[in-house]
């Protein structure tokens, strides 16, 4: 039997959902509907002129991924005059998720938008004092975006994909009315809904849920569900002392900011999420113009970049609010990016694009990281910040953990360098807050640093370009202001937010290093050509800043600041963090693949344009250009010059099939399979592999995650190895520059071609691998047993590398099972190391094993491709060429400058002259990363360097030209205090890991 207070519950259950949120609006009439143009998107300019044929409610619209056009027209009936009206329309919205299925942006008539709509908005503001017989137009850009998530989540489905979406309509009008709104009957729902969800998160024995349940029973005896709109006021009268009663003074405290996680691609293309920008910021435009309190920040200067290009007027709506300090713009990046993957000047120029955009846009300095659902943070991150100006950081993504909760919310955050990033992690443990009280007693009970601190931050309002916040969420704010058994809720800005929680908790306590989110492993793979493309133009762009310097400083070409400009943004934009990890769909992926692409060609043919001036092309020597920064052949670092000749490394086959390669260095031997059964060190008189195995063994792991396909490596998937052992053939090539062992494998429907070969006069053995992979739900990984004993690894991230265990100690090191490295990872005892280095290879392992008779084998393995089947459900499905070597006696700088030299090979043109660096240090392990000429046109060189190996470094810092001054600046490129002013030189003094700008100014 159910107990009295459960059946006032179910009454106000029924009463709330069948009558009192129906009646919100008044009796309605409807309105005309036309349609006009279908298809691709076009401009509101184009619509307003189109042809509109009439359509009714239960007309179907909308093949996936088309945009429709609807006129709206309505004529103000008698009895609505003088009452607020509004316009309902239905577009079909099958499922409670905004931002996942069909989407609307309202224009006027004469094109302004006006706003979103959506499943959870739904109504067109009309007028806010009807006149009978008043006319009224509505243009309509409603996009036919399939629900791509469905009701039983993430499978594979055709819908992904306009070439196999099919052309039926997805959505069909399910209403189209204008009718007056009752406010007095919304806010005693906004009343009731917030009791409500109050009274359920309190015990069931409280004196205070007791009384909320009696203030809602006496409420509902006052109120005549047949005349629902005389008698709402008096019933809202019996509700008014429940809600006034005020919070408790230790009650925890919420800075609520209105927001809008919007990917800048996931389920949907780029050019959708222009739109979905669009849409969201017409939204809370509109809003901050009825709700004088109301504040919203919004992330990504790429995405107020689009708003400005595609939707002027909009973006002149934003920065009205802006200059109010009402629309935030926040997170100082260009995208949320990824901040795994992106390399160490990508991840700077994010943090130098974003502050950019907002210094040069609306004269504003964002103060913080905002990062909410990237996948895992990298430990250089807290120094980056903090060059670029930026003194706190946000995320939500750590709830995600499968294995250990993270323990703070409100903390510091410590990068490799010792640079402490002030950070919050949310407890309300989402992104896309509704303010519900759920939610809010959530953060309140889960807050970890109760004692220290009371106060917390909830980012509010549909995600995923959902729209942002509703009235709704709104009027449950101003509700929980000041309310018992509520934490109070606060409009505040996200820098209010930090400067009182700073203030409030003075001592928090200190994370070290990396914030590994331990779900999202998959993403170190997923997608391997978007992430091979990114990773080639990355260093392209290197190259391309280093030499353009170079030459305008010579006086022989001009610098190109746009184009590289436009460049670094398309780069940056394709970090965001569903592209780079390879979770988009294959519209998305195919894109990339091909902007990519289009990247590489324009950057290639400006080096190599740039290149001929320098040398003085065409000329009689063979002129190398080094663009790593270590000598390599003869050739200094950043310099081009003849390079030295080097001995051929020498081949042998033997009478069992067994094929040996030797360079004097490195003895190797290559079986009948084509794996290596011996890489011998002859310096050393060691043997790298560990005994009775075999390296460069490919393996194959069935891969089917619980859930998140494309994002997921679950442990598991070890359980499982197939071992790939059969070649169809192995041979010896001894024609090229070096012989070459070629070994052809036929896996499944697909063919892995390797060619493995010794560099000249270094002990390196390089495999480059050409796959066409055509497997799916499989992960392939190539394995290298190593007769190395060590608890810990080291892999590189930005600006440095960090130490890794393993061991699986605990449950964090077990956690680790999966891990992201840059270009090099690198296993050592004391006086003897071995590195493995890649050209586009994130994913990776390390674990130990007994041998039999005592001791450990080290098995470091790469992960190669994965064939995750969503939301692409041919991921990584094509050819894929890809590079990594074996590097003999390596120590931390062997693995540093091995792992440049791979991602920046030599390039040799016919000319005349050698190039000399434009800079140069006298240190190996100070690196400069980047060199260029100033954002600010003014022709001075900037340098970027890093101590590389986590020890003290002084170097001698020698330009090629004499400059008017040396100042060490952050990274926008601003001067700091520090300023060297020798004539020829600087010398720096580095810390471990420390990131150095510099900024050589020119003589006037």
């Amino acid at each position: 039997m159910h107990d009295d207070r459960t059946l006032v519950e179910h009454r106000i259950d029924r009463v709330l959902t069948e009558r009192l949120r129906p009646a919100q609006y008044r009796q309605s009439t409807g309105c005309r509907i036309g349609i006009g143009h279908t298809g691709d998107p076009v401009p509101v300019e184009q619509a307003l002129q189109a042809d509109y044929t009439p359509a009714a409610v239960g007309d179907t619209w909308g093949p996936a991924w088309t945009t429709t056009w609807f006129r709206l027209e309505a004529t103000i009936p008698t009895a609505f005059a003088g009452h607020p009206v509004e316009a309902l329309l239905d577009l079909g919205f099958d499922t409670e998720r905004p931002g996942f299925q069909c989407e609307a942006l309202v224009h006027a008539a004469h094109g302004e938008p006006i706003k979103g709509l959506h499943p959870r908005s739904t109504h067109i503001p009309v007028s806010a004092h009807a006149t009978a017989g008043q006319q009224h137009t509505f243009y309509i850009e409603a996009t036919a975006n399939p629900d791509l998530l469905g009701p039983r989540g993430f499978r594979p489905t055709p819908l992904a994909d306009p070439a196999t979406a099919g052309h039926h309509p997805l959505y069909r009008i399910e209403r189209a009315e204008i009718a007056p709104i009752d406010h007095d009957v919304a806010a005693l729902v906004a009343d009731i809904d917030v009791l409500t969800h109050l009274m359920h998160t309190l015990d069931a024995h409280t004196p205070r849920r007791g009384e909320i349940l009696r203030a809602l029973e006496r409420m509902l005896d006052h109120l005549d569900l047949h005349d629902i709109h005389t008698t709402a006021p008096t019933a809202r009268t019996h509700l008014a002392e429940v809600l006034a009663q005020p919070a408790h003074a230790s009650a925890h405290r919420i800075s609520a900011i209105g927001h809008a996680h919007i990917d800048s691609a996931w389920l949907w293309p780029l050019r959708e999420t222009v739109r979905k920008v669009a849409r969201t910021v017409a939204n809370v435009t509109t809003l901050m113009d009825q709700h004088p309190d109301f504040l919203f920040a919004m992330s990504q200067a790429q995405q107020l970049d689009w708003l400005k290009q595609h939707s002027p007027s909009l973006f002149e709506r934003a920065r009205t609010h802006i200059a109010a300090g009402r629309f935030i713009p926040v997170g100082s990046m260009w995208v949320e990016s990824d901040t795994n993957l992106p390399g160490g000047e990508a991840l700077a120029r994010q943090l130098v694009h974003g502050k950019r955009f907002y210094l040069d846009e609306f004269d504003l300095e964002t103060r913080e990281i905002w990062l909410p659902d990237s996948f895992g943070y990298s430990a250089a991150l807290p120094q980056l910040a903090t060059l670029a100006g930026a003194h706190w950081m946000l995320t939500q993504k750590l709830s995600w953990n499968h294995t250990n909760p993270f323990p703070h919310h409100t903390f510091w955050w410590e990068g490799i360098d010792g640079t402490r990033l002030f950070t919050h992690f949310p407890p309300v443990d989402t992104y896309n807050a509704a303010l519900t009280g759920t939610e809010l007693a959530h953060a309140g009970a889960h807050f970890a640093e109760h004692g220290h601190a009371r106060r917390s931050l909830v980012p509010f309002g549909h995600g995923d370009g959902g729209g942002g916040p509703t009235r709704e969420m709104l009027a449950r704010a101003d509700r929980t202001a000041d309310l018992e058994g509520s934490p109070r809720v606060q409009f505040e800005t996200p820098t209010e937010f930090f400067r009182a929680a700073h203030a409030e908790h003075t001592d928090p306590a200190v994370w070290v290093g990396e914030l590994y989110l331990e779900a999202h492993r998959g993403t170190y793979t997923s997608q391997a050509a978007t992430k091979r493309g990114n990773r080639r133009n990355e260093h392209l762009l290197r190259e391309a800043e280093l030499w353009c310097a170079t030459a305008t400083i010579a006086g022989l070409a001009d610098y190109p600041y746009d184009t590289l400009d436009r460049l670094w943004k398309t780069v940056l934009l394709h970090q965001f963090h569903d592209i780079l990890p390879g979770t988009s769909i294959a519209w998305v992926h195919r894109e990339a693949t091909e902007i990519h692409q289009q990247v590489t060609t324009e950057l290639t043919d400006l080096i190599e344009d740039t290149q001929r001036h320098l040398a003085a092309a065409p000329g009689n020597r063979a002129i190398t250009f080094n663009a790593a920064p270590h000598t390599r052949h003869g050739i200094t670092a950043l310099a081009a010059a003849p390079a030295e000749a080097t001995t051929t490394p020498t081949a042998e086959t033997h009478h069992d099939g067994t094929i040996t390669l030797d360079n004097g260095l490195l003895h190797v031997a290559v079986d009948t399979r084509g794996l290596l059964t011996s890489v011998f060190d002859r310096a050393a008189d060691r043997e790298l592999l560990a005994p009775n195995s075999s390296g460069n063994l490919l393996q194959l792991h069935p891969d089917h995650p619980n859930a998140w396909d494309a994002w997921d490596i679950d442990a598991f998937h070890r359980h499982t190895t197939h071992e790939i052992t059969d070649a169809d053939n192995v041979t010896l090539d001894g024609t090229g520059p070096s012989p070459t062992v070629r070994v052809h494998r036929t896996v499944g429907a697909s063919t892995i071609v390797q060619r493995l070969h010794l560099a000249a006069a270094a002990p390196r053995v390089n495999i480059d691998t050409d796959i066409d992979w055509h497997e799916s739900e499989k992960l392939l990984k190539t394995a290298f047993p190593l007769d190395v004993h060590t608890d810990t690894y080291t892999a590189e991230i930005q600006f440095g590398h960090l130490h890794r265990p393993t061991h699986t100690n605990t449950s964090w090191d077990a956690a680790k099972f999966e891990n992201c490295a840059h270009r090099w990872i690198h296993l050592g005892e004391p006086d003897y190391g071995i590195a493995l280095v890649n050209d586009a290879t994130y994913g990776h392992d390390v674990t130990r094993h007994p041998r039999r008779g005592g001791g450990t084998t080290t098995t470091a393995r790469l992960s190669l491709l994965r064939a995750p089947r969503f939301p692409d459900p041919h991921t990584d499905h094509g050819r894929h060429r890809l590079t990594y070597a074996l590097i003999a006696g390596a120590d931390i700088g062997d693995a540093i400058r091995e792992g440049y030299r791979t991602n920046l090979p030599e390039r040799t043109i016919t000319g005349t002259h050698t190039v000399d660096p434009l800079l140069h240090v006298d240190n190996d392990n100070v690196i400069i990363e980047a060199i260029k000429l100033a954002d600010d046109r003014s022709g001075d060189v900037i340098a970027r360097l890093y101590e590389s190996r986590g020890g003290r470094a002084r170097t001698r810092l020698t330009p090629s030209f004499t400059p008017a001054s040396i100042l060490r600046t952050d990274l926008l490129e601003r001067p700091l205090d520090q300023q060297h002013t020798t004539d020829d030189t600087a010398t720096l003094h580095l810390r471990p890991f420390e990131i150095v700008t510099l900024r050589l100014t020119r003589p006037d």
